[in-house]
């Protein structure tokens, strides 16, 4: 990538430290125009960005000579894009519409991911209607997740991002950390005769979740009277590890739901990894969810690169990023049920992204991902927002905001969410001059301190209302943001080698806790092994 004609010319104009200033052109038309793209019910405004038109011209240039079109089609037709792990990432094949096909290897995926489907609606119609029984006969009032990583990430952030949608009869709760506490916060006042697990694990090996779910299997028997048979009504898994499911006690014909190597964990939650968010706003919501995802991969594969919105968003990530080395991004959901949108997206675009070599085993060169971060507005703006308006970084940021409320009642309180959204946009973008904070009162002796530089890169994305439609808009958008940069730097944005190391390690040391002779460390992690076993038997 360093080597192209337009990778040089953007470099240059870093180089000189050429970023347009979007104060001087927010009234310009054509500028507006082309910056300003509504497609799928989103806006998206990138007229606050620090690039001028000739220089998007150049980042389309470079995404197509780094083949991004290409990329997009392999991927979505089922190649072989993951390449360091020998599969395809085909987690749009999960949202092709009924009726559908998508042969990969002689194998219509379509037919089986709504066969998978079917079972997943079937099972979740006979949990909220009350027919799905404990073993003691009685409904189930509570479900509670068990994973982690993309299998807590994904279903916990859309069931909290969809709370009006929840069916409320129903206590969703949560349980990733191996950390006991995070278990014994979540079955809190609940009671092990209406309570289901989702137990959440590809192999049924991953350590975290299978620590948790032992524990969890423990605590459901106990509260059956030591009956192990309790075991296959209240637990379900979503795994592709059909033996292990069973000798854990679930049976898998009627417990088990299943999806394909080709769906990775970051991008799985339109998957059967997505069960316990089908629970909570039902079948017809999910597929609602679906439709939205789908919307966006038509988008993404048929709209021009300049009018594309997972490309120019990509393009403006890169730009800020690669170019300018703006080590972060801040993400400001003006939603309080979108709280966890911000980490979700850590991990999609982190763990995708957080790459130091190409596809090729080659180093990369530039800077890739960035430290995706944020939290919703208004909360925000009381705690770091003061480091976005007058702070010496700069950090990127996407406003995130819906114009209705889903509950009529409450737009005006919606409608003042969204003036600060408009004014946090203007603010970081305009900015106030220090004569302009010299004209307030008591100007002149606080002006350094109530100037605003202005010219911060902001990226606004609105859409009518947070449903489950748009939410799957918006993680597609994502999605493919995630991807388009990925083939610019010719990176693989589908394996997770960085998330290894620790856990090998990790697992060598924890018989070295319990006093087992200890493997060969370096001096300071021997001595820290040290510390924790002193500490533990005191």
């Amino acid at each position: 990538m360093a080597e192209t004609a337009e990778w040089s010319a953007l470099s240059a104009l870093a180089a000189a430290n050429r970023r347009h200033d979007p104060r001087a052109s927010l009234n310009d038309p054509e500028r507006c125009a082309r910056l300003v793209v509504d497609a799928c019910g989103l806006r998206i405004d990138f007229t606050r960005q620090l690039y001028d038109l000739p220089t998007l011209d150049l980042l389309l240039a470079l995404a197509r000579t780094q083949g991004v079109v290409g990329t997009v089609e392999n991927t979505l037709r089922g190649g072989q894009v993951n390449a360091t792990e020998g599969r395809a990432a085909l987690h749009t094949a999960l949202r092709i519409p009924p009726g559908g096909s998508l042969v990969v290897d002689g194998v219509d995926v379509a037919a089986d991911v709504h066969a998978e489907l079917d079972r997943m609606s079937a099972f979740c119609d006979e949990v909220r209607s009350g027919n799905w029984r404990g073993h003691n006969g009685v409904p189930v009032k509570a479900i509670v997740n068990i994973g982690i990583g993309g299998s807590n990430l994904g279903p916990k952030m859309a069931v909290e991002g969809l709370r009006p949608f929840v069916d409320e009869s129903l206590d969703m709760r949560f349980v990733s950390n191996v950390d006991p506490a995070d278990l014994d916060r979540a079955l809190k006042g609940l009671d092990p005769q209406t309570t289901l697990f989702v137990v959440c694990s590809k192999s049924f090996t991953t350590l975290e979740t299978m620590t948790n779910a032992a524990a969890a299997r423990e605590w459901v028997i106990a509260g059956h009277g030591g009956d192990s048979t309790a075991v296959s009504s209240h637990m379900v898994a979503v795994s592709t590890a059909r033996d292990q499911v069973a000798d854990f006690g679930i049976d898998p014909a009627t417990g088990m739901f299943g999806f394909w190597e080709w769906v990775g964990g970051r991008y799985s939650v339109g998957s059967a990894i997505g069960l316990s968010l089908m629970l909570a706003i039902g079948p017809t919501g999910f597929r609602e969810f679906l439709a939205g995802m789908r919307e966006m991969d038509e988008h993404f594969r048929t709209a021009p690169a300049d009018h594309n919105l997972p490309i120019l968003l990509a393009l403006t990530w890169l730009w800020n990023g690669s170019i300018f080395a703006h080590d972060s991004v801040a993400v400001l959901p003006y939603s309080s049920d979108l709280h966890l949108f911000p980490s979700y997206l850590q991990q999609l675009d982190m763990e995708s992204n957080g790459k130091r070599v190409r596809a090729d085993g080659t180093p990369v060169g530039v800077h890739t991902g960035p430290v995706v971060w944020g939290e919703a507005g208004t909360d925000g703006q009381h705690a770091f927002h003061q480091l976005l308006h007058q702070g010496t970084r700069v950090v990127p940021c996407d406003l995130i905001g819906f114009a209705k409320s889903i509950a009529p009642d409450q737009q005006a309180r919606q409608d003042l969410l969204m003036a600060n959204l408009v004014a946090q946009a203007e603010a970081l973008s305009v900015g106030r001059t220090e004569a302009e904070a010299a004209s307030l009162e008591d100007g002149e002796d606080l002006a350094s301190h109530r100037t605003f530089p202005g010219g911060k890169p902001v990226t606004v994305i609105l859409a009518q209302q947070l449903d489950p439609m748009t939410l799957g808009k918006l993680v597609a958008l994502y999605e493919h943001k995630v991807l388009v940069e990925a083939a610019i730097w010719g990176t693989n944005p589908f394996d997770q080698w960085g998330v290894e190391l620790g856990k090998e390690m990790a697992d060598v040391i924890v018989p070295e806790l319990h006093g087992s002779s200890k493997d060969a460390h370096d001096a300071s992690t021997s001595a820290l092994i040290d510390a924790v076993r002193a500490l533990r038997s005191n």
